[in-house]
This record gives C-alpha cells, sequence and structure tokens, in this order.
C-alpha cells in the first residue's frame, strides 16, 4: 500500500505593516492634545493686555488749581435777583463785570446797585468799583463809595459816605474799617470806622468821632 504525505499549510513570512496614517490626520491629533495649553495662553494673554491699557481713575490724576483769572466778562450790563415770591431784590449795573471761578466773586467797574428790602424802603449805592459774591448779597464799594439808604414815612435819608464801604444787601448792614461820614436830616457824624445795622436799629462809631446836630428846619429858634 502506497504511503500518502500531507502538507500542513505555512504561514506567510511577509513581516505586518500598520496602514499608513495622512499627514493631516496627525496634525489634528496634535492640535487637539495641546488646544486646552493654547486657550489658557490666549486666556492669560488677553487678561495681561486689558490690565495693561486700562486707564486711571479720574481721582488718581493730579487735580490743577484754578487760576485767578476771569471766565467770563460783561460790558454795560444788567443783572437782577428775585425772591421766592417773584419780588426783585438786587438789581446790579456797571460798565464792565468780570468772573472769577477761583472765589466766585464780581468785579465791577463803575457799579450803581439798587436793592429793595421787604418794607418797600430802597437802597442804592455806587462806587468807582465794586466786589461782590457770586449772588451779589455782599459787596464791597471802593473808591468814592456813596449808599443811600432812601426815606421811608416816618424816617428820613440815612446816607454813607467814604473811600470803602462794604454793604450787606441782606441783612441791611453797612461797615467800613476806613474813615466815614453819615448823615441823617440835619445829623451828620464823622468817624475812623463804624458798624450800621438797620434791622437792629443801631449804629456803632470807632475811633475819633465828632458830628453836627442841628436841629431839624422849621424848629430853629
Amino acid at each position: 500500500m502506497a504511503a500518502r504525505a500531507t502538507l500542513a499549510p505555512t504561514l506567510d513570512a511577509t513581516p505586518f505593516r500598520a496602514p499608513m496614517v495622512s499627514w493631516r490626520v496627525r496634525l489634528f491629533e496634535a492640535v487637539s492634545a495641546y488646544l486646552p495649553l493654547l486657550l489658557m495662553a490666549v486666556l492669560a494673554l488677553g487678561t495681561w493686555w486689558l490690565v495693561k491699557n486700562t486707564p486711571l481713575f479720574e481721582s488718581e490724576r493730579a487735580v490743577v488749581p484754578l487760576r485767578h483769572e476771569p471766565d467770563y466778562t460783561m460790558t454795560n450790563f444788567m443783572v437782577q435777583r428775585f425772591a421766592t415770591d417773584g419780588a426783585m431784590r438786587v438789581q446790579i449795573e456797571g460798565d464792565v463785570m468780570r468772573h472769577y471761578p477761583d472765589t466766585d466773586t464780581l468785579e465791577i467797574d463803575n457799579p450803581r446797585i439798587r436793592a429793595l428790602a421787604p418794607d418797600g424802603r430802597v437802597t442804592v449805592a455806587a462806587a468807582r468799583r465794586a466786589l461782590a459774591n457770586g449772588d451779589g448779597s455782599e459787596v464791597q464799594l471802593s473808591g468814592g463809595a456813596h449808599v443811600v439808604r432812601e426815606a421811608g414815612e416816618k424816617a428820613d435819608a440815612v446816607d454813607f459816605r467814604g473811600e470803602f464801604l462794604h454793604y450787606f444787601v441782606s441783612t441791611e448792614r453797612v461797615q467800613s474799617h476806613l474813615p466815614v461820614t453819615v448823615k441823617q436830616g440835619t445829623t451828620e457824624i464823622a468817624a475812623d470806622a463804624f458798624s450800621y445795622d438797620n434791622l437792629a436799629r443801631g449804629v456803632d462809631f470807632k475811633g475819633r468821632v465828632h458830628g453836627v446836630f442841628a436841629p431839624p428846619a422849621g424848629k430853629a429858634k
């Protein structure tokens, strides 16, 4: 009987090779792996840029003081101030007015002032120069200063003259640290300084004082 030989299958000796991967795929995988790190770097860079370019608060800037220079000027002007009930209280006229914002004061050339008290009596004032506060309730008159409180039904006019008079419009006071002459009716008094308060019905003369007291007209003998 003849022998039958059976041959076993043999394996291919060729080595195994992995499939080729595209460079685009490899690039995508690399970017995906580093994407969180890149995002964090961009966020940190943006935060640094914002801090560096944020402007400083206004309070941190140096405040420049106002200089004593007028911010506006008016010529041949007239201004009026009214009470809450609509009645006029003060009228100020002049050749030139300059406003200084650092002190909120008005400097006036040849001022002419007319003030109306609550009782209806009128006070007028004039001088070569004046320095007033912003609302005109306080006026310093210099150079031939003249203030007259006009006569009422039972009172003569009161006349103040001097080189300097400080006139408080709202409180109806007049005062000066320089020589002044006060005249009412036939009485005239001169003093080195004085203070007059109409609401308190009083006057205080200081320094050297001398006066002339003459009887009213019609009563002289």
